[in-house]
């Protein structure tokens, strides 16, 4: 919708600023509607239509908890869910604000503001809602990974979020146990939002050094350093318009935290070698397999960095929480499989099904995947059954005494990696350090140990 075609309400019992933005719209919205008592709320949304509200955060009425701003959002939800809100809030309550953006808000100004980023704001919620009307539903959506193949009220729940957030541009922190299906939820969110014709770019943000972390993210200028032979684009140049995933995002320092922050506030970049700064858009997602306990503490994580990336949050759960999908997800994988290896007839046994559904996976919907591909491969008939099924090495590993020791350097190395990973709950870069290589070779020995 254009904003010359826009109806907007305006509630604030400062007449300064109602006086500012009629004026300021007069000659912008087709119709401005002014009011200082939010209690006219319930009168006015079931008499006439708005396009969009603009709503302070705090008024001097008998409520004064300091979330009478929250308290009539909801209300004017109740009254009409499609009207677009904009809460326009103090500094000191930027908390508040992005809790009203949770509780169903467009977006937040704060003020004083400048007239053209007002006019921006208003702009976008508009075009925003407009264009999320001809989004479809997540059922629809074409399946882009196994993790969406879910029946269980928990990935009900994360589907009607992903509906909500999506079309949005606020910024999104998934937690998730590996295996979960964090990166697919991202590409999911990115393909439902307004912004799925533009780039969707990951970076695994806990495998950057701090020497790398500033050029891959940010780019260089030609002569920044040795090997700088020419220019070079970092990672939020190329998702310019689109999306930027940051995976593992708890595994960063302080030192990196901050430059992310200075970006992320003032939406800049600016290249190694250059001093010359470059305005970037992007919507940011984020996701990591650290409890959020890692993240709220103030010794490992920044405090305001969290409140800027975790606008929305989505917990995914883990597979042992929602068993009524094993089976669906396994049937969706033995259908996949099945095709790739050219055993077309391939079934499960109802042993089977039962042997999975009484195992705790705690490599997730990752670790039924390969359960799954390994069983069709050394199936010799069409039928799997529960003596098909190999669980996970991490868990059935246990250490030999001298006794039985198999002394080779492989076996020792392998052991190692086994005992390694599963100190650290399946996470690799943690792993790889305390091992003392990288996850590019800690990877690489897992490939050849088939691990």
């Amino acid at each position: 919708m254009q904003l010359k075609n826009a109806t907007i309400l305006v509630i604030d019992d400062d007449p300064d600023v109602l006086t500012a933005v009629r004026l300021l719209l007069k000659t912008e919205a087709k119709e401005v509607v002014t009011e200082k008592n939010p209690e006219t709320i319930r009168s006015l949304l079931p008499q006439k239509e708005f396009d969009l509200i603009l709503l302070d955060m705090n008024f001097n009425t008998t409520i004064n908890t300091g979330n009478e701003g929250i308290f009539w959002l909801k209300k004017i939800k109740e009254l009409s869910d499609s009207t677009a809100v904009i809460m326009i809030t103090a500094y000191g309550d930027i908390d508040l604000a992005v809790k009203s953006l949770k509780e169903g808000a467009s977006d937040f100004i704060i003020k004083p503001w400048h007239n053209s980023r007002l006019l921006d704001t208003i702009r976008e919620v508009l075009q925003k809602k407009s264009g999320s009307q001809n989004l479809e539903p997540l059922s629809n959506i074409s399946i882009i990974g196994s993790e969406l193949q879910a029946e269980s009220e928990l990935m009900m729940d994360i589907f009607k979020k992903i509906e909500k957030a999506a079309p949005t541009d606020a910024n999104i922190l998934i937690l998730g146990e590996n295996g979960t299906g964090k990166d697919l939820i991202a590409q999911v969110i990115h393909q439902k939002s307004l912004r799925s014709k533009k780039p969707f770019i990951k970076v695994d943000a806990g495998s950057l050094t701090e020497t790398l972390f500033e050029s891959e993210l940010f780019g260089y200028r030609k002569g920044a350093f040795t090997d700088a032979k020419e220019d070079r684009i970092g990672r939020f140049e190329a998702a310019n318009g689109g999306t930027l995933f940051l995976d593992e995002i708890a595994n960063i320092s302080l030192q990196q935290q901050t430059r992310l922050l200075t970006v992320l506030q003032n939406r800049q970049i600016t290249r190694l070698g250059s001093n010359q700064p470059i305005a970037v858009d992007i919507r940011l997602i984020c996701a990591t397999n650290a409890p959020f306990s890692e993240l709220a503490n103030e010794n490992r994580f920044r405090k305001d960095l969290v409140y800027r990336i975790n606008t929305v949050e989505i917990t995914i759960p883990p597979l042992r929480k929602r068993i009524k999908d094993i089976s669906l997800l396994a049937k969706y994988f033995v259908k996949g499989y099945s095709s790739k290896y050219f055993k077309p007839n391939m079934q499960l046994d109802p042993s089977a099904l039962n042997k999975l559904n009484k195992y705790h996976f705690p490599g997730n919907v990752r670790e039924l995947q390969y359960i799954i591909e390994r069983a069709i491969i050394m199936s010799e008939d069409d039928i799997i059954k529960d003596s098909d099924l190999i669980f996970s090495p991490l868990e059935s590993y246990q250490q030999l005494d001298n006794d039985g020791a198999d002394m080779r350097l492989s076996t020792i190395e392998k052991n190692a990696i086994l005992r390694i990973i599963e100190k650290h709950n399946g996470n690799i870069t943690k792993a790889a350090k305390e091992l003392g290589i990288t996850r590019t070779a800690l990877y690489r020995r897992l490939s050849k140990y088939d691990i």
